[in-house]
């Protein structure tokens, strides 16, 4: 298995770094680069440069409105934005809804979401998980009744990334409450401004503003608004979770972090020299980087097997788990060297405006924020325990 990119690869590598390097507003990627959280207007601004040059959704096919990147260009380009301190677009159209509706929309739905997918106009968040329903998904309880050419939705949806940024919600509602409880689910596209919705922060142990909770009261959508058949929002699920795990690798990410947790053991002294090169921490690096160039490997791997076509298995779950698992350890020794200027904990240093005098080195001020964050790596896009169900399932035959 051939795992080394072609001159033609190589080259588009070299055109995206350049493009990034020139068009990368540089107030953004300072907000990236030092941890400050980025606000609507900012991924709206960078995600409105990429729709531009037709880069927004770089997992569509050019007969769908995409660049029709290869799967190689797709890794490339990804791996070169993050590389770029470029930040993770809110992708919920692109990479979810907009792949639905290609799949299951009718042509009026395509004409009407699409476009403004792609050119960015309008934002999506994703309404699956409810108080009590998240693993067990197909309990949720937030209904649709059809009234005339509508339905009411009541219920309450939580954990929603973006929602404060978001236009539009694509939602798994409860339509039917006979039978199977995978079989009375349908998938509504709900407008975020419509009368009725209230979307409530979550604050998140690491300060920052991405969750949220919304409450639907008597919220009426249009059937039309209606994504395949009602009873259908189950396999519709199933489909849309495919696509968030399969984009579910943060190697670029990781390439990144580990590129800072070397400068920062670089910059901090320990008996007179750099705490990076005493031999006790080079081995901790050294054990992280070797880690990360096997989880390299295994992306590249199954990037030659989805190229070629060949079925992906578990080899995704493990994948999921060991992403999860390098990103929580370059955190963990982030955390270890930046040392006592990392103590303090101050939510408040990742909003953008904050002055205060940091104790040490401004950018460590904010490694506690997201070292919290990391955490949430083993359980985001199907938790470590979930993963390692599917492996023994599929792999050791259990």
């Amino acid at each position: 298995m051939d795992l080394s990119f072609t001159a033609e690869e190589q080259a588009f590598r070299t055109k995206i770094r350049e493009w990034t390097a020139a068009n990368l507003p540089t107030d953004i990627r300072n907000k990236v680069d030092r941890g400050i959280e980025l606000e609507r207007e900012d991924f709206s601004r960078w995600m409105k440069i990429l729709s531009g040059e037709g880069w927004i959704a770089p997992n569509w096919e050019a007969k769908d409105g995409g660049p029709g990147f290869s799967l190689a260009e797709k890794y490339i380009f990804e791996e070169e934005l993050f590389a770029a301190h470029a930040p993770r677009t809110v992708h919920f159209g692109t990479r979810m809804v907009g792949p639905v509706l290609l799949a299951y929309g009718t042509p009026e739905q395509r004409q009407k979401y699409l476009p403004k997918i792609l050119t960015s106009e309008e934002i999506w968040c994703q309404g699956y998980s409810e108080p009590g329903s998240g693993s067990d998904l197909a309990s949720l309880k937030t209904s649709a009744v059809l009234d005339g050419d509508h339905y009411v939705v009541n219920g309450t949806k939580i954990w929603t990334s973006y929602a404060h940024c978001a236009d539009r919600m694509f939602a798994l509602v409860r339509t039917d409450n006979t039978g199977k409880k995978q079989e009375g689910i349908t998938c509504l596209l709900i407008d975020m401004k419509a009368p009725g919705v209230t979307v409530r922060p979550i604050i998140t142990l690491d300060g920052r503003h991405v969750f949220n909770q919304e409450f639907f009261d008597n919220v009426r959508v249009p059937v039309e608004d209606r994504i395949g058949k009602e009873g259908q929002g189950w396999s519709i699920a199933k489909y849309l979770l495919g696509h968030e795990r399969s984009n579910a690798s943060y190697v670029s990410i990781n390439k990144r972090n580990l590129a800072k947790l070397k400068s920062i053991a670089a910059d901090q002294m320990v008996d007179g020299g750099p705490l990076g090169e005493t031999a006790d921490f080079k081995r901790l690096i050294a054990e992280a980087e070797v880690s990360l160039e096997t989880l390299s490997i295994t992306s590249l791997r199954q990037l030659a097997n989805a190229s070629a076509d060949k079925p992906v298995g578990a080899e995704a779950s493990v994948l999921k788990m060991r992403t999860g698992d390098v990103f929580q350890r370059i955190h963990e020794l982030m955390m270890e060297a930046g040392g006592y200027a990392i103590a303090p904990y101050v939510p408040e240093a990742i909003r953008h405006g904050w002055n205060e005098e940091p104790i040490g080195p401004d950018y460590l001020f904010r490694m506690a924020p997201d070292y919290f964050e990391a955490r949430a790596m083993s359980i985001a896009g199907g938790s470590h325990e979930v993963q390692k169900n599917i492996i023994a399932k599929a792999v050791l035959g259990l």
